[in-house]
């Protein structure tokens, strides 16, 4: 299972069913348009992240890194790394920039899995 399917399930609950990532062809700054499989029921991603314990003490809303901290996903440089990947970027350095970047894609990446995901997580 890679890392975009571990926070998908922590996010969507076990019944979600696991989706693979766009292909590393997928160009970086592409907009995630993956067709959604109408049967699964949106899930809002927002309220399921703040209803987590813990959620009051960490900035999941813009850091990649406490996004994974609350959802028990390894936060370390080598899993951002191989996030990064499964999204599509190959040069990821764990810079802010970097990370503001995967914080971005995973967003696009979960609404286009079947997450409702506020407009200002995605831009």
């Amino acid at each position: 299972m890679g890392i975009f399917s571990k926070i998908k399930s922590a996010i969507f609950g076990k019944e979600a069913k696991a989706q693979e990532a766009p292909p590393a062809s997928t160009p970086v700054n592409a907009p995630a348009t993956a067709p959604r499989d109408e049967t699964v029921p949106m899930v809002n991603v927002e309220n399921s992240l703040d209803s987590m314990p813990g959620a009051d003490r960490l900035n999941w809303r813009t850091s990649i890194v406490d996004l994974m901290k609350l959802i028990n996903v390894d936060s370390s440089y080598a899993n951002r790394k191989e996030l990064a990947q499964e999204l599509g970027r190959e040069d990821y350095s764990g810079t802010a920039e970097d990370n503001i970047w995967l914080h971005r894609r995973t967003m696009q990446e979960l609404a286009a899995n079947g997450g409702r995901v506020p407009p200002e997580f995605l831009d």
